[in-house]
């Protein structure tokens, strides 16, 4: 029976299905609502599972970290080397791993084929070499030559004049060290080593430690790859163009990615017909990445399933998913990213990038983000699905910039900087979300493709007066001290503010704004303003339908003063309770959401349904 990696231990709406028809109908008595799309609380990231070995249509290659040289592969008792056996699978073969630690890296595949665990056991590829011939200086501290150096230097957007006082140079060298498996920290001379830290003289391609590795294994980075399933000619084959499949299999201390899928990327608007192509039908299921020092995966093609995946510890990107339509990214827990808080590198857990189309981001674990954005679909993505994912201490968790439509359905953001942005887009549909202490904000600029730092960025996305359409419905925001931000905020810059008087938001309705203890000072700022403002802020929800008297005509606020509005913050459970939502939030007409996004929700009405991703439930 597989058992998950991390499952969640807050409360979850019930599967009453697979329980005993008694149990199921004494826990399905505590919901006043039906069911509905919410994060599923798990099993989330990879699972133990027993694979039998692959039907496969052409040959199984068995390998092993200690295989001898010049072995077969062709059976358990003669496992042949994972090197050997990359070089010689073809279409339609499968590579099964035995456990074990393969210290290896930069392996090259251009064929559709399959690689897994064996049985129960735990493949790991490991980028890293173990490093003994340390020599012992008479300042206290350890030096070692290293001949696999990885110096970087900031690639040519990153902006030195904003971010060099926070961001120091030696930050970008990809080289990574660790001791008895924990990762030190790089710093500059070694004036600053501590037991917690490392120093490269890339001069002389030294490594200094302060802690005594007599006592210690010390690991060193000594690939910046693990594999790359290219699209060029290797191994005397011609890319055959069919998706990378793994299952099982684990990469961890690698610099710069663990994991590469090739292909051509558009550099300017593309029609996707004419990219996403190069590799097509990609499998990562049941695969853990971490501590890579830049990013965990690039992922090109169409067709892309990640499923059941652990993605941790990486600095700009934990998944990179760049020129693909067609994508399905689910159950997958994606944590700590930007583990060296690197400014002006725009991280984000899951990027996704560059013109895809009908991505869907499903029921993940998006966690330990605090130097880190979440999910982010930047320039020219088209028609994104969020749905049911969990965002916790993330500087934003879902963020939509400069692209086209997006839908957003049945998501919790906890303690976010912001739970929702959207910048210079249109179209984006949020409905039925929960936000605890986290903000909502929609956001246009003047920016364009001329004279823009980023080239052609611009060009893909909506122009200037197109950025609106968005709907903001049935969402549901619980807040309380020390939050003190605007829970919903609709801005323009100043050189729109002074040329478009439209609004973004086509509608807002159907929320439920609770505040709990002390109330806010500005709950609300909305755009565009008379005059010289670029928003009005308003106090209340009263206040702003004062103003706007065509937004929220079924919407509502609550404060109380005592008592939780939610079951539990302590456990994370934020089901509302019962006695506490106001009845009128449950009597929608039946059409109040419409049928695609009560399809993303399980549900083919909106009768009954109340504010957020969770039902009500009754306590006693």
């Amino acid at each position: 029976m597989a058992q998950p990696l991390f499952q969640m231990k807050r409360p979850q709406s019930p599967l009453v299905t697979a329980l005993p028809s008694i149990v199921a109908l004494l826990l399905a008595s505590l919901f006043t609502a039906a069911a509905v799309a919410a994060p599923s609380g798990g099993p989330y990231g990879p699972q133990a599972c027993d694979y039998a070995l692959p039907k496969v249509s052409g040959r199984i290659y068995f390998v092993a970290p200690d295989a001898r040289a010049g072995a077969s592969g062709d059976s358990l008792a003669a496992p042949c080397s994972l090197e050997s056996a990359i070089d010689r699978v073809v279409t339609g073969d499968a590579i099964v791993m035995r456990g074990g630690v393969y210290r290896t890296g930069n392996l090259e595949v251009n064929q559709g084929i399959l690689i897994q665990a064996y049985g129960t056991e735990h493949p790991v590829i490991n980028g890293s070499l173990v490093a003994t011939h340390w020599i012992a200086q008479k300042n206290g501290l350890w030096r070692m030559k290293w001949a696999h150096l990885f110096p970087g230097k900031p690639a040519d957007w990153w902006r030195r004049e904003s971010v060099g006082r926070t961001t120091p140079p030696y930050r970008f060298n990809m080289d990574m060290v660790f001791v008895d498996g924990r990762p030190l920290h790089s710093v500059g001379w070694e004036g600053e080593l501590d037991d917690s830290s490392f120093y490269i003289d890339y001069g002389t391609g030294d490594v200094y430690l302060a802690a005594d590795p007599s006592k210690h294994v010390i690991e060193i980075t000594a690939h910046d790859g693990g594999l790359i399933r290219t699209i060029k000619p290797c191994h005397g084959k011609a890319s055959d163009g069919k998706g990378l499949r793994l299952r099982g299999i684990a990469f961890t201390q690698f610099a710069y990615r663990a994991l590469e899928i090739e292909g051509h990327e558009p550099e300017g608007p593309a029609n996707p017909s004419t990219y996403g192509k190069d590799v097509v039908g990609s499998l990562l299921e049941n695969v853990s990445i971490t501590q890579c020092s830049r990013v965990g995966a690039y992922l090109r093609g169409d067709d892309l399933v990640v499923r059941n995946c652990l993605v941790s510890d990486t600095t700009t990107e934990g998944l990179y998913i760049l020129a693909s339509s067609n994508c399905l990214i689910e159950r997958n827990i994606v944590r700590r990213n930007n583990v060296d808080n690197m400014q002006g590198y725009f991280p984000c857990a899951i990027k996704i990038f560059n013109q895809t189309h009908n991505v869907v981001c499903r029921d993940n674990l998006i966690i330990d983000q605090r130097h880190s954005n979440g999910i982010w679909y930047d320039v020219g993505n088209v028609d994104g699905v969020v749905v049911d994912n969990w965002f916790e201490g993330a500087q934003t968790g879902f963020f939509f910039e400069i692209s086209k439509g997006a839908t957003c359905v049945g998501n919790v953001f906890v303690d976010c900087d912001e739970g929702v942005k959207v910048l210079n887009s249109c179209r984006v549909q949020v409905y039925q979300n929960t936000f605890i202490n986290s903000p909502a904000t929609f956001d246009r600029t003047e920016r364009n493709a001329v004279g823009d730092h980023f080239g052609w960025h611009p060009s893909t996305g909506p122009g200037v007066d197109q950025r609106v359409g968005h709907v903001f419905v049935g969402n549901l925001f619980v807040t309380r001290a020390p939050f003190s931000d605007p829970v919903l905020r609709i801005r323009q810059s100043a050189l729109v503010n002074a040329k478009l008087r439209d609004q973004q938001m086509s509608r807002v309705d159907g929320n439920l704004y609770v505040r709990e203890g002390h109330p806010q000072t500005t709950a609300f700022e909305w755009g565009p303003a008379d005059g010289d403002n670029l928003s009005i802020p308003y106090a209340s929800l009263a206040a702003l339908r004062a103003a706007r008297p065509e937004l929220e005509a079924h919407g509502r606020s609550l404060e109380l003063k005592t008592g939780c509005f939610l079951r539990s913050w302590e456990l994370e459970d934020y089901h509302p309770l019962a006695r506490l939502m106001p009845q009128s939030m449950t009597r929608h007409p039946a059409d109040f959401i419409p049928k695609a996004a009560l399809k993303l929700l399980g549900l083919t009405t909106a009768d009954g349904l109340c504010p957020g991703a969770y039902p009500v439930v009754n306590t006693h």
